[in-house]
């Protein structure tokens, strides 16, 4: 029994041992709503390290404690470098923060909104200012054909 014992404490102690989350080289840019979603995991971290400390702490479950603590870090990393940073300049350009609709080659048109990183989620519509797409996308003009992966893309509408 002490054997089990041993290796249900060490599979603790490794599951405890969480590696950071890796914070990007890039500048942190966020739209205002993706400020408001960095205060809100912020927040959020915090209740779960308060929670995780009111449970006893690293003596009642480490895995929860480590958890809270890592991603505490984290977001409170991620808020402090946070630019919040707001489209400028002509309305047909495209920008940071603004959303862009593309003509694909087969004629299929598809919208992205230009966000930061910790808010890109490509299914609904939001891709990270330093993924390719936006990479080729960025500082172009209503009319402009861009490339990427090969394919050709042209831009048919900014807002």
């Amino acid at each position: 029994m002490a054997v089990a014992f041993t290796r249900e404490e060490d599979y603790e102690a490794r599951a405890a041992d969480l590696p950071d989350r890796p914070i990007s080289p890039h500048r942190n840019l966020v739209t205002a709503s993706g400020l408001e979603s960095l205060e809100a995991e912020l927040a959020a971290a915090k209740q779960a390290y308060a929670a995780a400390q009111a449970e006893g702490g690293i003596s009642a479950d480490r895995t929860a404690m480590a958890r809270a603590t890592r991603d505490l870090r984290y977001w409170s990393a991620r808020r402090a470098s946070a630019i919040l940073t707001e489209p400028e300049g002509p309305a047909d350009k495209v920008q940071f923060g603004r959303t862009v609709e593309i003509e694909r080659e087969d004629g299929r048109r598809q919208a992205f909104r230009i966000v930061g990183e910790d808010e890109a989620d490509p299914a609904q519509g939001r891709i990270s200012y330093v993924s390719p797409l936006a990479a080729a996308l960025l500082g172009k003009e209503v009319g402009d054909v861009v490339t990427v992966n090969g394919a050709e893309l042209e831009i048919a509408a900014v807002r």
